[in-house]
């Protein structure tokens, strides 16, 4: 391919303008695809959680990937394994609805170790009224129960709840 011809960004690093699904796969040129989540926005952490939980809810773990990932190049670096390990549950989900269990289960267990670690080193951030023991749990569960079906996985219907009841 002519490197003339390659969508760009402004630092001369790939850029993919092709619409994509609910699940952030690519759709052909011209097709109508669902709306991206612009990159680089500063949420509150409130912000954050009630828009990462209304694309989960919505069946679209690709696109709340992206909100968590927004939310640890922004938030402070004592909370970057929580939001890391949040997107990595959001796109573990993402491959286990897409068919590829292996990598969902993987990036499932990797995301639980990962809250787990965070949890451990920083007990208060619970204080976003994050479930952490929850979503551990619902994690392992899930990548449990996918290495042993053949079909994908329903992302809406296995959406996790990112808050403690009540909080």
């Amino acid at each position: 391919m002519n490197r003339t011809t390659r969508d760009r960004d402004e630092e001369g690093r790939a850029r993919n303008a092709r619409p994509r699904d609910g699940l952030g796969r690519p759709l052909p040129h011209g097709a109508e695809g669902v709306a991206r989540q612009p990159e680089g926005v500063v949420r509150t952490p409130d912000g954050t959680l009630r828009e990462a939980q209304r694309l989960l809810d919505a069946g679209m773990p690709f696109h709340a990937h992206e909100v968590f990932e927004d939310a640890w190049k922004s938030g402070p670096e004592a909370e970057r394994d929580l939001w890391q390990g949040l997107a990595q549950l959001a796109v573990g989900l993402t491959h286990a609805a897409r068919g590829n269990r292996e990598g969902g289960a993987r990036l499932l267990r990797r995301g639980a170790d990962r809250l787990t670690s965070a949890r451990e080193g920083a007990p208060d951030q619970s204080a976003h009224g994050i479930d952490v023991g929850g979503l551990v749990a619902w994690a392992r569960e899930l990548s449990d129960r996918i290495e042993g079906i053949g079909t994908e996985v329903d992302a809406s219907a296995e959406a996790p709840r990112l808050r403690r009841t009540g909080a």
